[in-house]
């Protein structure tokens, strides 16, 4: 008869039957016995015998509760019902014992929102990039939006992208000023790889990347581009003047804002990007995915 309790942060796992039993001597005696043993503290639990010659044979094993799930509490933020099923399916089964997903960012700020209050936080957000314009006005519309106003409320949130895109400088971006702790490219053998990242970084290890990834965040030049000028190419494709630049920056506290400032740094991004003219550098860091 096998007997399962939560005894705390313990499962024990209690065995018995009503066998022979033997003596504790002849236990130490046999190397099965010893492998069990072994097998059992590699993995960080323990184990006792309770048994003896006629009066059966008994076991009891403990293991932390917080070494045997994964992160208890997980959101998918996903547009395309195919994907946001995959992914649940994928996290089902790593074993994840509380799974919800949305399809639009202000839900997924909104249920985090409510999970804090209830005192019952998130462990980790898993979204998507790009989302789909519907009939619904949404104050968030991507995956960097998300992310950016969820750590402002929750900073310790473990977060995933899964996305289709690969542009080098947004998914730089993604790392160095969102903080990301992983990013899963959509293609062959991603839910495989998702699972793999969702894994190691629950257990605080390093998360592996694709070789091709790894190659565009080494980049030296990628480094050149910082947030600051994001902010700016961000607002130069809204049609802003460098005028109403200086004002919004001013307004949102970022430095410098003034107009010499501004021109100097527009002029340096478009000889950087080899681009004619303003309307030229949009296009070229619209191709790549910087706005």
């Amino acid at each position: 008869m096998t007997i399962y309790k939560k005894n705390e942060n313990k499962l024990q796992i209690d065995y018995s039957d009503n066998g022979v039993g033997v003596t504790l001597e002849e236990i130490n005696l046999k190397n099965g016995q010893h492998n069990v043993e072994n097998r059992i503290l590699a993995i960080n639990r323990t184990i006792t015998f309770d048994t003896e010659s006629n009066k059966g044979f008994k076991t009891k094993s403990y293991s932390y509760l917080t070494d045997l799930i994964m992160f208890n509490k997980v959101l998918v933020a996903e547009d395309l019902d195919t994907i946001n099923i995959a992914v649940v399916q994928a996290l089902e089964k790593l074993s994840i014992s509380e799974i919800h997903s949305t399809k639009y960012c202000d839900d997924a700020l909104l249920k985090i929102k409510k999970a804090i209050h209830d005192n019952v936080p998130y462990d980790l957000l898993i979204s998507d990039l790009s989302f789909k314009n519907d009939h619904r006005e949404e104050k968030l519309s991507t995956g960097e939006e998300l992310i950016e106003a969820v750590k402002k409320i929750q900073p310790d949130i473990k977060t995933i992208i899964f996305s289709i895109e690969d542009k080098s400088f947004r998914i730089k971006s993604l790392f160095d000023n969102l903080g990301i702790n992983a990013y899963v490219c959509k293609g062959r053998d991603s839910i495989e790889q998702l699972q793999s990242a969702i894994e190691r970084i629950h257990n605080n290890e390093e998360v592996k990347i694709s070789n091709e990834l790894a190659l565009t965040l080494r980049d030296k030049s990628l480094f050149e581009i910082e947030a600051y000028d994001i902010s700016l190419l961000k607002s130069l494709s809204k049609g802003l003047t460098v005028e109403d630049i200086s004002v919004e920056f001013k307004d949102s506290g970022i430095s410098p804002s003034g107009n010499s400032s501004l021109e100097k740094r527009i002029n340096k991004l478009k000889v950087y990007f080899k681009a004619n003219n303003n309307v030229h550098l949009i296009a070229i860091t619209k191709d790549l995915g910087l706005v």
